[in-house]
């Protein structure tokens, strides 16, 4: 009787375990709780900005009685309107961008390579541009250096200080006719601010942190 032989037997194969392309292509938790953290400053900050209205009433504007006057105005006004003139620096900034296309692709291209490039970028595995591998020291010289070069050696530089100044320009003469006699200065949430960005400290500052940590720890 013939003996029986046994099936043979197939080598098995572990399959790699899946990978989730959804976390690899979608943005980090970190990137999402930068841009949550400033979404929700700048909803804060309109929702506390004053009505318009009382910003552009002609009846309380007069001519100021010396430079100490208009310094003093300038001050109160700011205090009261901060939210408003940073609104309208906003404004002119973004409309000099906008009808400046190059400055505008520029200098999107330098933060977008800020952002994707060095803070939200795990430190593994390195950077990789057209073959060549980049160690973390070699990316941040090359950002730093990109962003000497917009500033300083491209219209970018020359766009946004004429932009900022006049924004300020404007924001300082508005300041300095209006008078602040009506304003109720005394609102709790119109504290002396420490510089005319103080209203973004609390909020971007800790987005920012709260960002930007992870990408340095995997530094360190």
């Amino acid at each position: 009787m013939a003996a029986t032989s046994s099936p043979a037997v197939l080598p098995t194969i572990n399959a790699p375990p899946a990978i989730d392309t959804a976390q690899q292509i979608g943005p980090t938790p970190a990137f999402r709780s930068f841009i949550n953290h400033i979404s929700t400053t700048v909803q804060t900050g309109f929702a506390n900005r004053r009505p318009w209205s009382e910003l552009l009433d002609r009846s309380a504007f007069s001519k100021p009685e010396s430079l100490s006057d208009a310094t003093l105005r300038i001050r109160k006004n700011y205090t009261y309107f901060r939210i408003n003139y940073l609104s309208a620096l906003a404004v002119v900034l973004a409309f000099s961008l906008i009808t400046n296309p190059f400055s505008l692709l520029v200098l999107s291209g330098l933060l977008a390579a800020w952002l994707f490039l060095y803070l939200f970028r795990p430190s593994d595995p390195p950077l990789v541009i057209f073959g060549r591998q980049f160690s973390e020291r070699e990316t941040l010289g090359l950002l730093i250096l990109s962003t000497v070069v917009v500033i300083f050696l491209t219209s970018v530089g020359s766009v946004l200080v004429s932009a900022l100044m006049i924004g300020l320009a404007i924001v300082c003469t508005h300041a300095a006719f209006r008078v602040p006699e009506d304003l109720f200065l005394d609102d709790p949430q119109d504290s002396p601010a420490t510089g005319f960005l103080s209203f973004l400290s609390g909020g971007a500052a800790n987005a920012a942190a709260v960002a930007v940590a992870p990408a340095v720890a995997s530094r360190v």
